[in-house]
């Protein structure tokens, strides 16, 4: 027994012994981070406080602080930034849906500011600038070497007056000069229309009148098309949309969907994730549904289409997307003012991470650029027919049957002005109209398989 106890007691010491030697060092690594840390934290007050006092010109104490914060947050990713509270104000009523601007989503690439996308009948938009060009110079002034705030900053002013950008576009020689007019900003949400049997929703932004307002223009196209049997498919249109509130891309996604994941988001510890599934219910019934991306379409755009192409819900047609996966977090700040921070990455339901990668459409339809009126003109004078020929034979088709002809003619004249117009829409249109010559079944099997 004496024995059995004086093993036990040995046994305890030992392994006494052994925590001590493998805590010991742990401890001491710490105590040396955190004294590193606070040497840092050191440097920074001297470096302040030097700034302070002998900096040729007389510096703001609070702006010092806003600067060192914001450049110690641009530098974690081009997502993360310091808001003023202007700043913070201003982003409060972008997600409502209005805002002052020139009407463009911008990142920063190599220094300079990069289009992510220019919102529908925005300034910007109205005077030609693109998804993917490139913003060098503002009022003649480079932006080389600016944060992405003070670029905005730059570009933002009184409404009404006028700017030039500098812009750098792929397949363009040479830099060249825009000038945009400065606007009070008003998105709307969501846009739609009746092509031939096909319901189109045109979604511009995710703000949160996104889903509310989608919910009520599908409703009244499908009323006036008399009901849902009168209608082929839906297209929903998401290019040059980069993106906004999460919980409305979820919604979205959600009314076309009748059960699993939506989307999952990931961020450093496990337990910090979380996963969005669908509720019962769709809204289109089951009808086909096209999505149309481009490399402007961005963050919750990029969340709707991957949902919908995963779950074999939608075809996905047009040109890769933006590719930006990552989840920012708003917290608010003493002051008023915010932090816009990169918590988690965001994953399709397959579990596709698509930061940096985009969606890949399951369809590629580049949009052809515009003709010009000269060789529109050369085309008519080519499509020359035997009804043009002096003395060339009357047809002895009867009223009627001409009738029917020219409303075969006007309605295939319509969507070859629809190709002019925009190649990609009519492509998805010309999808679903293949989809439902055939037959119902076929869409029926489609939906089944769906969900």
């Amino acid at each position: 027994m004496r024995k059995f106890i004086l093993a036990t007691i040995t046994g305890v010491m030992f392994g006494a012994v052994v925590t001590t030697q493998v805590a010991g060092p742990l401890i001491a690594q710490e105590a040396e981070k955190k004294a590193s840390i606070y040497e840092q934290l050191d440097l920074f007050g001297d470096i302040f406080e030097r700034i302070r006092s002998q900096y040729v010109e007389e510096v703001e104490a609070e702006e010092l602080i806003e600067a060192a914060i914001d450049g110690m947050l641009t530098s974690l990713d081009p997502h993360s930034s310091y808001l003023s509270p202007d700043d913070a104000q201003a982003m409060r009523v972008q997600t409502r849906g209005e805002f002052g601007g020139l009407g463009i989503e911008v990142t920063q690439e190599e220094g300079f500011v990069k289009v992510v996308s220019p919102m529908d009948g925005t300034p910007a938009d109205d005077a030609g600038i693109e998804a993917g060009d490139f913003i060098t110079h503002v009022d003649g002034e480079s932006l080389l070497g600016m944060t992405l705030d003070e670029a905005v900053d730059l570009m933002r002013g009184p409404v009404g007056s006028e700017i030039i950008v500098t812009v750098v576009r792929e397949g363009e020689a040479e830099p060249f000069d825009v000038s945009i007019i400065r606007d009070t900003i008003t998105l709307t949400a969501v846009r739609s229309r009746t092509v031939g049997e096909t319901v189109v929703l045109r979604i511009t932004t995710f703000s949160d009148q996104t889903f509310p307002t989608m919910r009520e223009q599908l409703d009244k196209q499908v009323e006036e098309a008399g009901g849902l049997e009168n209608v082929n498919g839906f297209v929903l249109d998401l290019r040059n949309n980069p993106g906004g509130l999460l919980t409305q891309a979820v919604r979205v996604s959600d009314a076309f969907l009748d059960s699993g994941e939506i989307v999952s988001t990931r961020g450093r510890d496990p337990q910090d994730g979380d996963r969005f599934n669908a509720q019962p219910g769709d809204l289109a019934d089951g009808k086909p549904i096209v999505v149309l991306i481009n490399g402007g379409s961005a963050s919750a755009s990029e969340i709707v289409a991957g949902a919908l192409q995963d779950h074999r819900r939608a075809i996905v047609v047009g040109t890769k997307s933006f590719g930006k996966g990552s989840v920012q977090t708003v917290m608010p700040l003493r002051g008023d003012g915010a932090m816009r921070l990169t918590t988690a990455r965001y994953y399709t339901p397959s579990g596709r991470s698509i930061q940096a990668l985009g969606v890949s459409p399951d369809i590629i339809v580049e949009q052809p650029p515009r003709r010009d009126e000269e060789e529109e003109e050369e085309e008519e004078r080519s499509s020359r027919s035997e009804a043009d020929l002096r003395g060339s034979l009357s047809s002895d088709l009867s009223e009627d049957e001409r009738r029917l002809i020219e409303e075969d003619r006007e309605r295939a004249q319509a969507a070859a002005d629809l190709r002019d117009e925009d190649y990609q829409l009519a492509y998805a249109i010309d999808i679903l109209k293949g989809l439902a010559a055939l037959g119902p079944e076929y869409a029926a099997a489609l939906a089944r398989q769906a969900n």
